[in-house]
């Protein structure tokens, strides 16, 4: 009966992601991103709604504040844009302020571009991103390793970081507070072996503390 019980459910729940237009992608799927593959801890599953294609694009990170500056969310754009231009396939959370505009960035410059959720893919969280997710799922790729209705709890970002770096080939950091979640992806992107860059800032910002300090430990410098 356990048995009928969770095929059922399995049945009822791949119904609900052909509702929504996702995907669902296991590790032994040959569309899985193959960099994730040989992470400590890669995801079981992951639940995509885009362009597929994105997966195989090479890949660059771009994370930061969530209450940037002026500056951070200028330098995101133009910085996801260029990229974007020249091929590479732009990452991030999807959150307010750097990532937001990375993604947005991406977008502007007819590139691709990919959002790593720390929700279900029916769960548009911040909600001021409606439209951008819409776009990114429908122009690039929104993707995620929880199930459908997982609400936007605070575990779960530092949880979905090492998905961030773990695509891309290395992760931009715009701009950060001493204590942002972005030097965890940082901190996990070494980890993973990948390459960590640092955009300089206004040495009497707090914001500029983070991407400062990453920089003295030997960051790549972005100054263009």
């Amino acid at each position: 009966a356990a048995v009928e019980n969770a095929a059922r459910q399995a049945e009822l729940e791949l119904r609900r992601l052909a509702d929504h237009n996702l995907v669902l992608l296991c590790p032994d799927d040959p569309r899985y991103p193959r960099y994730l593959r040989p992470l400590a801890d890669p995801p079981v599953l992951l639940y995509c709604q885009g362009d597929l294609a994105c997966l195989t694009r090479p890949a660059v990170a771009i994370v930061g504040s969530r209450a940037a500056t002026s500056y951070g969310k200028r330098i995101s754009f133009e910085l996801a844009r260029e990229l974007a231009r020249r091929g590479i396939c732009v990452v991030s959370g999807m959150a307010l302020g750097i990532d937001g505009q990375a993604h947005a960035g991406a977008l502007a410059g007819g590139g691709a571009t990919i959002g790593v959720l720390g929700c279900g893919a029916d769960v548009v969280y911040p909600p001021q991103h409606r439209a951008l997710f819409a776009e990114v799922g429908s122009r690039g790729l929104l993707l995620t390793e929880y199930p459908l209705g997982s609400r936007p709890e605070g575990f779960r970002f530092p949880e979905r970081n090492r998905i961030i770096s773990g695509l891309s080939l290395g992760v931009v950091v715009v701009e950060a507070s001493p204590k942002s979640g972005s030097l965890i992806t940082a901190g996990l992107a070494l980890e993973q072996g990948r390459e960590v860059f640092a955009v300089p800032g206004r040495i009497d910002s707090v914001k500029s503390q983070g991407t400062h300090r990453l920089l003295q430990q030997g960051a790549k410098l972005v100054h263009g």
